[in-house]
This record gives C-alpha cells, structure tokens and sequence, in this order.
C-alpha cells in the first residue's frame, strides 16, 4: 500500500486511434498530473515535439538505454520502439506528484509485474465504432494507407486485453468519458465502491469485432 505522501500511477491504454493520448493530456493538465513521456523510434508527426509528446531517439539509443536498465517498461509496436523512463517516474511518484501514462498493453503488463509500492490505476479506453476508429487514424496526419491498415489488423488483438484493466470507458464523446475517467480516479484514490457496466463493455466490443 502506497504512503499518503507518495503520488499514484495512472495508466490509459486502448487501441490505436481510440484517443487516449489527448484524454491523457487532459487529464494531466486540469488535474496536476505528470505525464510519463515515453522515448520512442518512431519518427515525430507534424504537430508533434521533442520532450513535449515523446523524446525521439534511434534504436541504438533505445537499445542502449535497455542495456542500462533505464526504462520501467518498454515495447515494440507497429515496428517500433517505446519506453517509459524509470528514474523520472519513480522521482515524481516519490515526491508526491501522480503520474499518468500513455502506454499499450504490453507497457501495462510490464509494470504490473514489478509490483511497484504505489497505488495503480488502470483505463481501457474504446471507440465508439470501427468506422470512427478508421476515420480517426486517417485524419491524425497519416497518408499513409499501409499505416492506417496496419493498425486496423491489430485493432481485434488488442482489445482482447480489455478484461486485464481496472475500468473500460467508451470514448462516444471525449467530455463524457473525460469525466468518467477523473470520477473513477477520485472514487478508487478514496477506495470507494465503484464498477464499469461490464455487460455493456461486452456487448460493445462484440459490436466491435464484427
């Protein structure tokens, strides 16, 4: 059991293009959390920065820095490379700011295991459709089609891990599952009773994979 002074980690994972990563800003941004910004191979978007959305690096880099048991967790996705930096994280937690994390699943299940002395919580977040999850990854500055496709093949396996996670949210309208997501923070911070429509989240996904 983490100590009062210490901060909590929160974690948002989800299929590509679900939206987790602009609910993880907003999240930290009204609420004073830190985000954990991942180093990564992959070459920056158009509107992304350097120490802002992620520290872009080589894979000699990231090797390097596995070598060197730096990160906390890290993963290969679509090809490339992700990692989130220990001593940062560790060095929030430590000083009583909460942490929150952009990760996939694989990430997740990586720090679950190190059972770390701190409170952890865990999101799962689903869009509302298919063909808004297509419309998403077309939009979000990616010409290329190969890229848009590759992700909709992994879609099915990667919410097959939904049932690993502490709450799922639908993202159908980002303030309503804004909102969800800071009351479930508040009532598990004050261990209070409060559970996800599991029956509804299965009949979503089922919706989803056909």
């Amino acid at each position: 059991m983490s100590l009062k002074k210490d901060g909590i980690i929160v974690i948002l994972s989800s299929p590509s293009g679900a939206g987790k990563t602009t609910l993880v800003k907003k999240i930290a941004k009204d609420n004073n959390f830190k985000i954990s910004i991942s180093h990564t191979t992959r070459k920056p978007r158009s509107n992304e920065k350097y120490g802002e959305d992620y520290y872009f690096i080589n894979e000699k880099e990231f090797a390097n820095l596995i070598r060197k048991q730096e990160f906390l967790e890290y993963a290969k996705v679509f090809e490339n490379f992700y990692g989130s930096s220990k001593s940062k994280v560790i060095e929030n937690l430590t000083n009583g700011k909460n942490v929150i994390f952009d990760i996939d699943w694989q990430g997740t299940e990586q720090i679950k295991k190190q059972k770390l002395n701190y409170k952890l919580i865990s999101f799962f977040i689903l869009p509302p459709s298919k063909t808004e999850l297509f419309n998403r990854l077309k939009n979000r500055d990616m010409k290329d089609k190969n890229i848009v496709e590759q992700r909709m093949k992994q879609f099915n396996e990667d919410i097959n891990h939904w049932k690993n996670y502490d709450f799922v949210v639908i993202n159908d309208d980002f303030q309503k599952c804004y909102l969800e997501i800071v009351e479930l923070i508040d009532k598990k911070i004050k261990n209070l009773n409060y559970n996800f429509d599991k029956d509804k989240i299965y009949s979503h996904i089922e919706k989803l994979k056909s």
